[in-house]
């Protein structure tokens, strides 16, 4: 047994979930392993979908222009039923959210995300095996067992379990992991379509009996590369698995490691089912899968958490899961940097749990419906579904990190907990062209957002006290607070030149509109691009009590 010396975090598990929270942790200087059981990358098509709101939190982290750069557009969907075309579904979302859909192989997500965390001098320990772990009071002992056999005893100050629907920390921890299987199997291929439907739409076609119950479905996900799809279907009796489905843990998750559909299987799908006439060609990859639908009875024990597949698992059904993890990595790791940094209260990563687990049974609640009934029988109306879909609802109301649920503004902008929307049209002093909000909020932590606004204020624009204002958010976070005073386009020309702070105007209203701000208002913004709160008109005290939520005094 060899001991090393201790590490901050040790993360197992080198997806999309385990490499965010890495990165995440890395960029806040804060040292971590990455280990990972697989020898090497798997090529596979597994999870392709990307939401808004993943994108919106890969801008904050500084590296979104990877993934834009190799992802393809989801631009909507195109139903059939029985033959027949059902009405488009355009993926369109309000002109300020600044990111669209997009689709992109879950090995290419893996791949940005290790060259960023390269940038920091980290990198993936490959075939390096987590097999037990203990927790005391001040840390969490873990064996490995490494690529040549050898074993290794790594002492960290905290675990993350981003090691998926097999978790071996969920299992070490003993977690329930309550849920079911769906009874039907289904196939996935990625491959090749020579057919001519719209570029950067998604097409489900499904065959219903005389009963009106779906028999028969084709899925087709665009993806990057000429005419490339993600293909799934119902699995043909020869390649059902359901006798040997059952995993070592007695459940049933995910990709099977047995026979996969060939070219023919796929084909005799595209046959049935497609639309127009295609023909599947070069197909890199084909599984079976089985739909599982679990959740943890807590996402944290002591120094040890889980994220991700390790936490909750969900029909694919609106390209959840990957994202739902992707957040909680991200929630998790700035808490954690906060933590080991010193700054932190003690109770600030048990809000962990309380704000991500409630999202993970939402997320698995939601998907399992829209498995078994369409999105189209979800009963918000349509605009809501597509928000929620995106992500972008998300919020952390009731929160023990954010203020009480009765503080807001007037009208309907955003409170604390929700997430903090994006808008443009901000100007500097300097800058020749304008910036949109997510400019200013890039590659920080929190941020201090002090509106100055309304006719009669001190000043004609309500700023007298903000230096003030941001020398308590200063002072109480140790430094780790960022602030920025934006101006209504009325304000008075020179307004805001004498103060040392950053200035912006805002030159199109659009952050007083997105944001509600009618007078001086203060809006704290957390690393993960939620309002921790939002104080109207604000004062020092009330600021102090809202910081002292997450820092420690």
């Amino acid at each position: 047994m060899v001991s090393t010396d201790t590490v901050d975090v040790l993360i197992a598990g080198a997806g999309p979930v385990g490499l965010t929270a890495a990165v995440e942790l890395r960029r806040r200087g804060i040292g971590c392993r990455v280990v990972d059981r697989l020898p090497e990358r798997l090529p596979y098509a597994k999870a392709v979908g990307i939401q808004p709101r993943t994108l919106e939190i890969w801008d904050r982290m500084g590296l979104v222009r990877a993934a834009l750069e190799a992802a393809v557009p989801m631009l909507g969907q195109l139903t059939y039923v029985n033959g027949a075309e059902r009405p488009r579904i355009e993926l369109a979302l309000p002109p300020e959210v600044p990111y669209g859909f997009a689709a992109l192989p879950q090995y290419e997500t893996e791949r940005f995300l290790d060259e960023f965390l390269a940038r920091f001098g980290s990198r993936i320990e490959r075939g390096t095996e987590l097999v037990g772990f203990a927790q005391d009071a001040d840390g969490v002992t873990s064996r490995l067992v490494t690529a040549s056999g050898a074993q290794e005893e790594v002492r960290s100050r905290y675990l993350v379990g981003c090691d998926g629907a097999h978790s071996a920390v969920r299992k070490g921890l003993g977690l329930g992991f309550e849920g079911g299987a769906f009874p039907e199997e289904y196939m996935l291929g990625d491959v090749e379509l020579d057919w001519d439907m719209p570029h950067g739409y998604g097409v489900r076609s499904m065959h219903l009996d005389a009963d009106g119950a779906v028999d028969d479905v084709l899925v087709c996900i665009p993806l990057p590369g000429h005419g490339r799809y993600r293909i799934s279907s119902m699995v043909p009796p020869e390649l059902r698995t359901a006798a040997r489905a059952e995993s070592g843990d007695g459940v049933a998750h995910g990709l099977d490691g047995g026979a996969g559909p060939s070219l023919s299987h796929l084909q005799d799908v595209l046959d049935r089912l497609a639309p127009r006439p295609a023909t599947a060609s070069v197909l890199r990859w084909s599984s079976v899968f089985r739909i599982s639908h679990r959740i943890v009875d807590r996402y944290a024990d002591g120094r040890v958490f889980v994220a991700g597949d390790a936490a909750h698992i969900h029909p694919p059904t609106g390209a959840q899961g990957m994202n739902t993890g992707i957040q909680d990595a991200y929630n998790l790791a700035w808490k954690l940097a906060l933590a080991i940094q010193g700054g932190a209260r003690p109770e600030l990563l048990a809000s962990y749990d309380a704000e991500r687990r409630p999202v993970g049974v939402e997320v698995v609640g939601r998907t399992v419906r829209h498995a078994a009934e369409g999105v189209q029988a979800d009963p918000d109306d349509p605009g809501t579904v597509m928000l929620r879909e995106a992500q972008l609802l998300i919020g952390y109301r009731g929160s023990p990190l954010v203020g009480p649920p009765e503080e807001g503004g007037d009208g309907d902008g955003p409170r604390a907990g929700d997430r903090a929307p994006d808008c443009g049209g901000l100007t500097g002093h300097i800058a020749a062209h304008p910036l949109r909000l997510y400019d200013l909020l890039r590659d920080r932590g929190h941020v201090l957002l002090l509106y100055a606004g309304g006719d009669g204020e001190p000043g004609g624009t309500g700023a007298d006290d903000f230096p003030a204002l941001a020398a308590t958010a200063r002072d109480v976070s140790l430094g780790r607070v960022a602030t920025c005073v934006v101006l209504p386009d009325a304000a008075p020309a020179g307004a805001g030149d004498t103060m040392t702070l950053p200035v912006y105007r805002d030159r199109r209203g659009e952050f007083a509109r997105q944001y509600a701000a009618r007078g001086r208002t203060a809006f704290l913004v957390r690393p993960d691009g939620y309002l921790s709160a939002r104080l109207q008109p604000p004062t020092a005290g009330e600021l102090a009590s809202r910081l002292a939520l997450v820092f420690q005094a």
